[in-house]
């Protein structure tokens, strides 16, 4: 049995990306996944499986399509490859809660990645770890180029950002 866990990219408590956690986790349990719970409006659930990472991915997916009525890719963890990426903060010293984890399903090709790490992004920092992608946003998120959308267009992957509470949250959760 595995203990994944989902990060749904783009997923708002409210908007055009509002997908209903009750509604998620019911279309969750139809799809046969056991144990489904979530934490927060944004997106994230546990479940437990047979069914390997790739194979749960598209079942959530469809699940949110078929059930929910909403198109969002579905980022598929471990609780460790998510404790490994806190570990793998690179930017130590500064305000924790302004560093952000870009998880995704598939690393960013580094010859991508290398132009974009050499841009200067004023207050604003980017480093590529190896299970996540980070940026430090000192300032407004809603000002800073380092966006979800900007990265995932220039790094060729599909990212979903979290912040260190709701990933060690999550972790706590698997070990229950």
């Amino acid at each position: 049995m595995n203990r994944w866990i989902l990060l749904l990219r783009g997923v708002s408590p409210t908007g055009k990306n509002r997908v209903p956690m009750a509604a998620f986790r019911e279309a969750l349990a139809k799809a046969g996944f056991q144990n489904a719970r979530t934490w927060i409006q944004s997106g994230n659930a546990l479940v437990d499986t047979p069914r390997g990472r790739e194979e749960a991915r598209a079942a959530a997916e469809q699940a949110l399509r078929e059930d929910v009525g909403a198109d969002i890719l579905v980022v598929v963890k471990t609780a460790e490859e998510i404790s490994r990426a806190l570990k793998g903060n690179p930017f130590p010293g500064l305000d924790p809660s302004r560093v952000f984890y870009g998880l995704y399903n598939e690393a960013p090709d580094p010859r991508k990645a290398a132009p974009l790490l050499e841009t200067d992004f004023g207050e604003d920092r980017l480093a590529l770890g190896g299970h996540a992608v980070y940026t430090f946003i000192p300032g407004s998120a809603a000002r800073t180029r380092l966006t979800a959308n900007f990265l995932q267009r220039k790094l060729g992957t599909p990212l979903t950002f979290r912040n260190r509470n709701t990933l060690g949250k999550l972790v706590e959760m698997a070990a229950e």
